[in-house]
């Protein structure tokens, strides 16, 4: 029997998590909603909220599970105006940073989950941790990470640690990338034009991660096969070691940590 979605707001991270769930394969119907008109999906029913004030209560309308795609501050404000239009058993999957499962408890009656996903769901390589509210069972949790299994991979966690998942896995792709555009950098001033120092640097990183990705070995078992005795790497692994990366690692994590605490103190009841 086909599931029946809603999904409400579809900017870039719930139209990715929408997009995954389509190219699935998986026997679904989706509802969605739109700021303005125009954004429209095969095999969607969508309207906008420009042109229809009631279109969120007409998604959530029959849903089995809702996912809320709005800004972590309108959550809130979107839970309670679609809240006499829920279905009484439908499961709700907040993608929003900050918003706990019991400030979504104090505004519907319904199970909800929390995740957080990160950006490479746009591509079907995210990471997304998910958390179940008070109300929520095993079936539940098990509706939100086959939603999520669409679009990368899935860890089930207790909610007092998805804010530290979120400093590693939804903070960590922008830490790629800056390492990405130092090394750039680097390259620039050994005299690469930028464009090669680009490509040097891009293709290199994603191939890493493709090797990485087709083996079974420890990232510090692959570094050390790069690594010859007496070699240009091994004297360059010498300087970032002496950097002491171990320490600024875990500081730029807890520091993360603790603005993500900061935020949520702030959107929480």
């Amino acid at each position: 029997m086909a599931i029946t979605y809603a999904f409400v707001g579809t900017g870039s991270m719930g139209g990715a998590i929408l997009d995954g769930l389509l190219s699935s394969g998986a026997d679904v119907q989706v509802r969605a909603t739109t700021r303005s008109p125009g954004a429209v999906r095969d095999g969607v029913e969508s309207q906008s909220t420009e042109a229809n004030p009631s279109a969120n209560s007409w998604a959530v309308d029959g849903a089995d599970v809702v996912v809320i795609g709005v800004k972590p501050a309108m959550v809130t404000d979107v839970l309670r105006e679609i809240a006499d239009a829920l279905p009484p058993s439908a499961l709700i999957i907040s993608v929003a940073a900050g918003i706990t499962t019991r400030t979504m408890e104090s505004v519907v009656s319904n199970p909800v989950v929390r995740a957080m996903p990160n950006t490479p769901c746009l591509v079907g390589k995210g990471v997304t941790g998910v958390s179940a509210g008070s109300r929520s069972t095993k079936e539940h949790l098990a509706l939100a990470r086959a939603l999520f299994d669409a679009v990368g991979w899935v860890l089930e966690l207790p909610e007092d640690r998805i804010d530290a998942l979120s400093t590693i896995s939804g903070s960590g792709p922008a830490y790629v990338f800056h390492a990405m555009e130092k090394w750039s950098r680097a390259a620039v001033g050994l005299g690469f034009s930028e464009s090669d120092a680009r490509n040097l640097v891009e293709k290199t990183f994603a191939g890493s991660t493709a090797l990485l990705d087709s083996t079974v070995v420890e990232p510090a078992e692959l570094r050390r096969r790069v690594t010859s005795p007496n070699g240009t790497t091994e004297r360059a692994i010498a300087v970032l070691d002496d950097a002491q990366l171990d320490d600024v690692f875990e500081a730029a994590a807890l520091a993360a940590l603790a603005r993500a605490k900061e935020l949520a103190s702030q959107l929480t009841t």
